[in-house]
């Protein structure tokens, strides 16, 4: 029998997976707010929420939220092998690993999502502070910056699509002022 994976069963692991590791999808949601609300005047937690589902459905960010929680665990349980076990437990600085994992979720929507985690990142905004806080025992190595990635990623998704927005009002408003 082929090999197929089950997308909604892969969709409701990574769900899991976030929730365990005490990720809300309303942390991430008020990290794009904090992201957008400059850029885009009334936007609501309900708009980012459509549009962060979206961005968690894809399969390319599933597999990144997968993996890095994965690592994540096992630097916990102390069952990575050495010196790879000290680096992700500790959070080595110059392992930049976790950063390269949580840039695949950013590339899927563009460059605007590089400048937007490289924010996110500095900043340790709203739920990063917590996954940062080395006193709780839990390694977040991998999980701060997916979690900065999927803010990132769905805010630049959200600021295209505002772009999108703007410029076919723009063309309308246009062709209407041709027509009279």
């Amino acid at each position: 029998m082929k090999y197929s994976l089950n997308s909604r069963k892969v969709a409701e692991a990574t769900e899991q997976c976030l929730k365990e590791r005490g990720v809300k999808k309303r942390d991430i949601a008020e990290l794009v707010l904090f992201l957008q609300k400059d850029y885009i005047p009334g936007l609501t937690l309900e708009e980012v929420y459509g549009h962060m589902e979206r961005v968690l459905a894809k399969r390319e960010v599933q597999n990144a939220i997968l993996t890095g929680i994965q690592l994540d665990v096992l630097a916990e349980q102390g069952k990575l092998m050495q010196p790879l076990q000290d680096i992700i437990y500790n959070d080595e600085p110059l392992y930049g690993c976790d950063e390269i994992l949580a840039l695949s979720i950013v590339n899927v929507y563009g460059s605007i999502g590089f400048t937007n985690y490289g924010y996110i990142d500095k900043k340790k905004q709203g739920v990063l502070s917590m996954l940062n806080d080395k006193n709780d025992g839990k390694i977040h190595t991998f999980l701060d910056d997916i979690v900065g990635a999927i803010a990132a990623a769905t805010s630049s998704k959200i600021a295209h699509g505002y772009q999108a927005e703007l410029e076919k009002k723009q063309l309308t408003e246009s062709e209407d002022a041709n027509n009279i």
